[in-house]
């Protein structure tokens, strides 16, 4: 591995006042946030790139429409790189994300923040699929729970099970926060 992590960026996806809405459903990994703050704190110790994407929702009544109090983001310092976005991927947003990592030389991503199952999922398959190293941080990823189409509750906790399980070694690696920390290190 290069030294201190280079060529790496974090990406912290939607991590949203308006996720705190209760329409979402039960939250899962109340360790969220203090897992993403772990990574941030080490991103910026080694001066590595952070890139922020926030979802601009044009949905009428959306808790995360552009302008309103639940469109705040909820991390804090500045990234490197605000990708603002309104579909899953943070590689439909503006700027072009891959464009700016391509010029920086940035071929590993660490993937997190909301919700594992819906942007972290699609991000990372994206990332996998254009060529990057991608690591999905699950334990600093967060899922809500979900209903089947025939009515079958799934929890937040399943959900981001079963994401780990479709993406791991096809996509990307999925690893803990611990795991990622100690290999920068």
């Amino acid at each position: 591995m290069e030294a201190e992590g280079a060529g790496r960026a974090l990406v912290v996806i939607d991590v949203q006042a308006g996720f705190d809405d209760p329409s979402w459903g039960r939250p899962g990994n109340p360790e969220m946030e203090r897992n993403i703050d772990r990574l941030l704190g080490a991103w910026r110790r080694l001066a590595l790139p952070v890139v922020f994407v926030r979802h601009d929702s044009d949905e009428e009544g959306s808790p995360l429409a552009a302008g309103t109090e639940g469109n705040r983001l909820k991390v804090t310092g500045d990234p490197d790189l605000l990708v603002t976005k309104k579909v899953h991927s943070a590689f439909y947003g503006r700027p072009d994300l891959d464009g700016w990592l391509q010029e920086r030389g940035i071929s590993r991503l660490a993937i997190c923040g909301i919700a594992t199952d819906h942007c972290c999922e699609t991000t990372a398959r994206m990332a996998g699929d254009l060529g990057y190293e991608a690591d999905l941080v699950l334990d600093a990823t967060r899922a809500f729970d979900r209903r089947t189409p025939d009515g079958v509750s799934v929890s937040a906790e399943e959900v981001a099970q079963r994401t780990a399980a479709s993406l791991h070694e096809e996509f990307c690696r999925v690893v803990s926060t611990d795991q990622l920390l100690a290999e920068l290190d």
